[in-house]
């Protein structure tokens, strides 16, 4: 059985507006960011959990039953489908986020071979009674790498680009593949860099832990043979 996981930062069934920044302006909540990744003290936890396990969670799940597609929206903690540890101080303290621990692959399978579509929100859980917020993009690859065991797994990472760009400012400039010494060489060269570095890190674990294909293209293009291909 072949199965596709796709990971989307925005698609049909949301807007800029549900995104949890805009949340925590709103109810005067200081939003901190350090390298890219969100500081989720207390009460960021408190609206994260709600944007994304509530109203983004639940609009994809309705939109996705409106086209016939019989989904259920899941939390890392519902049925613990995904366990994680709180991250460790290092040089930055990240608050309330999680490191994936583990993936509850046989019961993610078992919903899928009975016809239904797990939707997991970018939340997981400590076991002892705590929510963490997790990256979206480890939940998909997490996810992606655990399921290979049961599936043929494709893995798509989508977001507002077309694929990984050779140029930023050229829409068009579309990089079709791209392998590990590509890789190196596109970040050495300074042609891939931020937050496209560790997606494509984890793209690469996805590819070794046994997923087929990961794929890396527009939400809105995502059944088409468009984007960049991840190859080992």
């Amino acid at each position: 059985m072949t199965l596709q996981l796709s990971r989307a930062t925005k698609s049909w069934y949301t807007e800029v507006a549900v995104r949890p920044q805009n949340w925590l302006a709103q109810l005067g909540i200081e939003s901190q960011m350090v390298n890219g990744r969100r500081i989720t003290d207390a009460e960021t936890l408190k609206v994260v959990t709600m944007v994304y396990g509530g109203l983004v969670n639940k609009n994809i799940v309705a939109g996705l039953q409106a086209r016939g597609v019989n989904a259920l929206g899941l939390t890392g903690a519902d049925m613990d489908v995904i366990r994680s540890v709180k991250r460790p101080v290092k040089d930055v303290d990240y608050g309330f986020v999680g490191d994936v621990k583990q993936v509850n692959a046989e019961f993610l399978g078992d919903l899928i071979h009975k016809g239904v579509v797990p939707v997991m929100a970018p939340l997981t859980h400590d076991g002892a009674g705590n929510l963490l917020n997790t990256n979206a993009d480890t939940i998909a690859g997490e996810t992606a790498k655990a399921l290979a065991a049961l599936f043929d797994v494709t893995l798509v990472f989508c977001f507002e680009k077309k694929g990984v760009l050779r140029d930023e400012n050229d829409d068009d400039s579309v990089i079709p593949q791209i392998t590990p010494v590509e890789f190196k060489q596109y970040v050495a060269d300074g042609v891939i860099q931020g937050g496209m570095i560790p997606k494509l890190e984890n793209s690469f674990e996805a590819l070794n832990a046994g997923v087929t294909e990961v794929v890396i293209t527009l939400a809105s293009a995502i059944n088409e043979n468009s984007g960049t291909r991840i190859k080992k």
